[in-house]
C-alpha cells in the first residue's frame, strides 16, 4: 500500500512555478552570488598575491589575476609554494607540526571536560544545579583581559612559560560556551532513555558513555571543530606564552616573512594559502555534521 502511494505521488505533476516566482528566485540567487563572491575575494587575492611576481605585486591598479598584467602574465610564480616552507629557520614544518600537536591535544580536552560538565548540568538534579549553570554562563562576559595578569602569573609560577602547556592544559578544564552548546543538546535528548537505563542498574558513567554520547555526536563534532579552529589560528596566546622559536605556532611563524624594511609577498601569500586550505577541506567534510549539531543545540532551554 506505501509502495503504490509512493509510486502514486510520484507520478503526478509538479506544480508549475509562476513567471513571479521564477524572477524572485533568480534575484534570490544572485543576490545570494554576489554575498558569496565578496566573501571569496580576499582569499582569492591571497591566491593570486602568492604566484605574482614581485614587480606586479603593488600594480596600479591592483591585479585580481596574475595575467592581467601583459608585461607579467608569462612570470606567475609557482616556485614560491615549495620556498615558503624552506624559507624560514627553523623551517615552517616546524611550527606546522606544533600547531597540529597543540590543537590535537586541545581538542582532545574539550571533548574530555565539557561533556562531563554539560552531562552533569543537564541530565543529574542536584540542588544548586541552576546556579551553578548561571555562574559558569556568566564567564563569558569576563574580557580575556582581565584574568590575562592573574594567569601568566600562575603560569610562570609552575615553569610553563615557553611551553605549549598554558594553550592545552585549560581546555581540560573546561569552555563555558562550549559547556552551554552541549547542554543544551543534551537536554533534546529524552530522559526516558537514561531512566531505562537506571532502571537496567546502569550507573550515572555508563548511562554517559553508553547512552548520551553516541546521541550526541553532531554536536561533539561542532565543539571539535571549534576547539580546532580556536587552536589553529589562535595568535595572542603562541604570541604571550611561547619564548623559543622552535615551539612557535603558524600564527607567529609567518611573522618570519617579515623584515625591518621589506616583507617576503610572496613567500607570506603562498604559506597563508597553504595553511588556510586544510580548514576549508576540514569544513566541507563536516559542514553537515557542523550544521546539525548548531541546529540542534537550542531546540530545548
Amino acid at each position: 500500500m506505501a509502495a503504490s502511494s509512493l509510486a502514486l505521488d510520484q507520478s503526478r505533476p509538479r506544480a508549475r512555478r509562476t513567471p513571479l516566482e521564477v524572477a524572485l528566485s533568480v534575484v534570490k540567487h544572485a543576490v545570494l552570488l554576489a554575498f558569496g563572491l565578496t566573501f571569496l575575494l580576499p582569499f582569492w587575492w591571497m591566491v593570486a598575491t602568492s604566484l605574482k611576481p614581485d614587480q606586479a605585486m603593488f600594480h596600479i591598479p591592483p591585479l585580481l589575476v596574475p595575467w592581467q598584467d601583459p608585461d607579467t602574465w608569462n612570470e606567475l610564480v609557482f616556485s614560491n609554494y615549495p620556498r615558503a616552507f624552506t624559507f624560514t629557520r627553523p623551517p615552517f614544518t616546524v611550527f606546522i607540526w606544533n600547531t597540529i600537536v597543540i590543537a590535537a591535544l586541545s581538542v582532545g580536552g574539550a571533548l574530555f571536560s565539557n561533556p562531563l560538565a554539560a552531562y552533569g548540568l543537564s541530565r543529574v538534579r542536584w540542588p544548586g544545579r541552576g546556579l551553578l549553570f548561571g555562574v559558569t554562563l556568566s564567564t563569558l562576559f569576563l574580557p580575556v583581559f582581565v584574568t590575562l595578569i592573574p594567569l601568566f602569573l600562575i603560569y610562570r609560577r609552575l615553569g610553563w612559560i615557553g611551553t605549549p602547556l598554558p594553550l592545552i592544559v585549560p581546555t581540560y578544564f573546561g569552555n563555558p560556551l562550549f559547556i552551554f552548546l552541549l547542554r543544551q543538546f543534551f537536554m533534546t535528548i529524552p530522559q526516558e532513555l537514561s531512566e531505562a537505563a537506571r532502571i537496567d542498574g546502569a550507573s550515572e558513567l555508563r548511562i554517559y558513555w553508553n547512552v548520551i554520547l553516541p546521541l550526541a555526536k553532531p554536536a561533539l563534532a561542532t565543539i571539535a571543530l571549534f576547539e580546532f579552529l580556536q587552536a589553529w589560528r589562535d595568535f595572542f596566546g603562541p604570541l604571550l606564552f611561547l619564548i623559543r622559536k622552535e615551539t612557535y605556532t603558524i600564527s607567529l611563524g609567518l611573522n618570519f616573512y617579515r623584515f625591518e624594511y621589506e616583507t617576503a609577498w610572496g613567500l607570506m601569500m603562498a604559506m597563508s594559502v597553504c595553511v588556510t586550505l586544510p580548514i576549508i577541506i576540514l569544513f566541507f567534510f563536516v559542514q553537515r555534521t557542523f550544521i546539525q549539531g548548531i541546529t540542534l543545540t537550542g531546540i530545548k532551554g
